[in-house]
């Protein structure tokens, strides 16, 4: 089982990263109290759960001192545990909040109390004095100029996630219906010799074999989609780097029916051997091959 265990200084990003390896596919909590996470850990382990991702702050106070023994416990009975402490300069801190104007952790638990308060300064100040007891046997991340991206990639790499987190959606379409809003790519395929004008294709789409035998044997139609195959393959990266979940490429033909389907499913098995890919048809929902 891994587990991944985010912790830190209040504004340096923890949503950030926790949300991260959600993406990732980790079982998510956030703001766990520190005294209950190994009785939560040893449960979830028990319902199936392998990859758990928890984020602890600064309000559990002093069950934190307790950490060090359970990570200790969690990590000798087989498990893989990691613990990430993110951190920020102060001054960054104060910015942070200022943005966003929202009351520091501890000092809105201090002014639950009846004439207790804290400054923003004082907050910090205390959460990393309550905090210190941990930070040793944490990998250290300072978000202090990091881009939320940037955060998002390095909590990936010191955990060792690197699930392909980019989901490919092949969307053929006809071009008398409009190109769909949800295309992040639109690739223009009426170039390519129609069907549409052979009596005995026609009524077929490009799901048939009798289509995809007539559009395999036109070198430019192989042509277009190694180039759409190589420009994904070039670009791919930089989506990832941008926490794409989804990427929809959109092929489209006159009437949504031959070439665009044809295409978009050659893609989609081209790409299927590298990660999670989807595929629809607009004009022809429904139909299966040969029908």
């Amino acid at each position: 089982m891994q587990v991944v265990l985010v912790t830190g200084i209040s504004g340096s990003g923890k949503s950030v990263a926790i949300r991260a390896l959600e993406d990732d596919g980790y079982f998510c909590i956030d703001n766990l109290p520190a005294r209950f996470l190994q009785e939560v850990i040893v449960s979830l382990e028990h319902q199936g759960y392998d990859r758990v991702a928890v984020a602890i702050d600064a309000r559990s106070g002093t069950s934190l001192a307790d950490m060090r023994e359970v990570v200790s416990r969690l990590a000798a009975s087989g498990r893989d545990v990691k613990v990430l402490f993110l951190n920020a300069r102060t001054e960054v801190l104060v910015h942070r909040y200022s943005e966003t104007r929202r009351r520091h952790p501890l000092a809105a638990t201090r002014a639950a109390a009846p004439g207790a308060s804290e400054s923003l300064l004082e907050s910090i100040d205390h959460e990393r004095e309550l905090m210190s007891s941990i930070q040793d046997i944490s990998l250290m991340i300072d978000t202090s100029e990091l881009h939320p991206n940037l955060l998002r990639q390095w909590v990936r790499d010191m955990t060792g996630s690197h699930r392909a987190s980019l989901t490919l959606l092949f969307e053929s379409f006809a071009y008398k219906q409009g190109v769909p809003i949800d295309a992040n790519l639109v690739f223009d395929v009426r170039c390519l010799p129609n069907p549409f004008y052979v009596p005995a294709l026609k009524p077929l789409t490009g799901l048939d074999p009798q289509v995809a035998q007539y559009l395999a044997s036109v070198p430019d139609v192989d042509q277009m989609i190694d180039d759409i195959r190589r420009f994904l393959e070039r670009w791919m990266p930089m989506y990832v780097q941008e926490n794409r979940s989804y990427l929809t490429i959109a092929i489209g033909c006159t009437g949504g029916q031959h070439r665009s389907v044809y295409v978009a499913e050659r893609l989609a098995e081209l790409f299927r051997r590298d990660g999670d890919v989807l595929v629809r048809h607009r004009a022809i929902t429904g139909r299966e091959p040969g029908a």
